[in-house]
């Protein structure tokens, strides 16, 4: 059995960048039948995420509404968060991955024990983690290959 992620992590994934249109994405996702793709900077740095939830209003979000408020004297009290909101109008009208990536990402890196990345995975209810190595994206890890490591 594998013992660290290194091992059985896809070594050569498939990336975008920060201004990658939304429509390129939507077709790499679909050509290469995935849920998530690492977006990396021109020197290989991970940069975020962008998945195929980031590409759909949930319901909750779809009516995009103005926040909860109160007239009051000729005044607005919000009583909702307007950065929420200017959030969800933002991924709505994205035209670039930078629009509509999720920055930070949970990360591995490669000699992260096959096990841990099994507990993030399942802990975070992630399909994919991206391996990354001081920074730099070095490789993916999915919920299929530590499945496969753990009960080969």
């Amino acid at each position: 059995m594998p013992d660290t992620v290194a091992e059985i992590m896809e070594r050569d994934p498939i990336t975008v960048t920060p201004d990658t249109d939304v429509e390129s994405v939507v077709r790499l996702l679909r050509k290469h039948e995935l849920p998530g793709i690492p977006v990396v900077n021109d020197g290989g740095r991970l940069l975020g995420i962008v998945t195929e939830s980031d590409l759909v209003l949930r319901d909750s979000e779809a009516d995009l509404h103005l926040p909860y408020h109160i007239d009051l004297m000729g005044g607005v009290i919000f009583l909702e968060s307007m950065k929420h909101f200017e959030g969800r109008i933002t991924k709505a009208f994205a035209s670039r991955v930078e629009e509509m990536m999720t920055a930070d990402p949970v990360t591995v890196s490669p000699d992260t024990p096959v096990a841990d990345a099994a507990r993030v995975i399942a802990q975070r209810k992630h399909n994919r983690l991206p391996v990354v190595d001081h920074g730099r994206l070095v490789g993916v890890i999915t919920r299929i290959d530590v499945l496969e490591a753990l009960t080969s």
